[in-house]
C-alpha cells in the first residue's frame, strides 16, 4: 500500500488499510474497480498515472497531484454522492418507522 493511502484498487482487488474502512472509502474504491473494467489495465494506468506524473512534474506534491487525477475526482464525486443518497434514504426510513 502506498504511503499515505487508505485504500488501493488493482483490477477487482480492493485493499484497505486496517482500521480505515468506511462506506465512503469502499464506494470510492468500487468506482475504481468499475474504471479498471471500463478501461483495462493499460487504459486505467494511462488515465490514472499519466495525470499524476504530469502534475508531479509541474511541481505539485503527492496530495495535490492525486487530487487532480480525473479518475480519482470521479471516484470521489460518485462516492460522496452515493453516501449522501444512502444517508438520506436511511433517514427517510427511520422517520417513516
Amino acid at each position: 500500500m502506498p504511503k499515505g493511502a487508505d485504500g488501493i484498487t488493482l483490477g477487482s482487488l480492493v485493499i484497505v488499510r486496517r482500521g480505515k474502512a468506511s462506506p465512503y472509502l469502499l464506494r470510492h474504491e468500487l468506482v475504481h474497480v468499475r474504471q479498471w473494467k471500463r478501461f483495462g489495465i493499460i487504459g486505467f494506468g494511462v488515465r490514472y498515472l499519466g495525470p499524476y506524473a504530469l502534475w508531479r512534474l509541474r511541481g505539485k506534491d503527492h496530495r495535490s497531484a492525486y487530487l487532480r487525477i480525473p479518475l480519482a475526482i470521479e471516484a470521489d464525486w460518485v462516492a460522496r454522492r452515493s453516501l449522501t443518497t444512502a444517508v438520506r434514504e436511511e433517514l427517510s426510513e427511520s422517520i417513516a418507522s
